[in-house]
């Protein structure tokens, strides 16, 4: 089994960890929860406030004590993604050792990302072209990638590892790829085979910053088993 399939767990709200858990608090975690349910099952489009709360225990009028709308939701879902991906791609911002193995390491681990969460990745793509503050979250979520990439860029080209080009509109060519790559092979089943997409991005990765010869070697170890 692959390193991308052994890994599919939905994503889930738990109530901060209070001595005293308020009702609140396990109203507004089973919201979210409902949210990330119906990702997986229609479009962000198809959702509202009434499908939404026919998935908890609660009635319609409750959401607006939480939420002022759908958008609010789905900026919330953003949010519970960030830590999680910062994590799976740290290897190649801030380790230490080959670049392109590091790179390695980082791009399974963001593919990964993007099978589980696809659907979700969807959604917040979908719901940001429709709402001005949700957009902004969004595109502040991605422009951090830009900015971690270019410093690792900029890094590498001091030790004469990647040659002379400019960081900033390499990398957002290279997260905007990488953005919209996930979406496509995993935003709505039946969800493509996380390999051969994570092979795609190794190569144009890696050949782009460190070379086409190590694009060859660099991606046929993407996949592990």
């Amino acid at each position: 089994m692959s390193e991308y399939k052994q890994s599919s767990s939905r994503l889930r709200v738990s109530p901060r960890p209070v001595p005293k858990i308020g009702r609140a608090e396990r109203t507004r975690a089973a919201i979210l929860n409902a949210a990330l349910a119906l990702i997986w099952s229609r479009p962000f489009r198809d959702m509202n406030v009434g499908s939404l709360m026919d998935k908890t225990d609660v009635g319609r009028s409750a959401f607006y004590q939480y939420f002022q709308d759908l958008h609010e939701v789905m900026e919330n879902v953003l949010n519970l993604l960030k830590d999680e991906v910062y994590s799976v791609t740290q290897p190649w911002f801030t380790g230490v050792g080959d670049p392109v193995v590091l790179l390695n390491e980082s791009l399974v681990g963001l593919v990964g990302f993007g099978y589980r969460r696809g659907p979700i990745m969807r959604a917040i793509d979908d719901a940001a072209a429709t709402d001005k503050q949700l957009e902004k979250a969004w595109r502040q979520f991605i422009n951090q990638f830009d900015d971690a990439v270019v410093s690792r860029i900029e890094a590498d080209q001091k030790q004469g590892l990647i040659q002379d080009l400019d960081a900033r509109t390499i990398a957002i060519a290279l997260n905007r790829l990488d953005v919209y790559m996930l979406i496509e092979a995993f935003g709505e089943r039946p969800r493509k085979q996380p390999e051969p997409v994570g092979q795609a991005l190794a190569r144009i990765w890696i050949s782009t910053l460190y070379g086409s010869q190590r694009a060859v070697t660099g991606s046929s170890d993407l996949v592990r088993t």
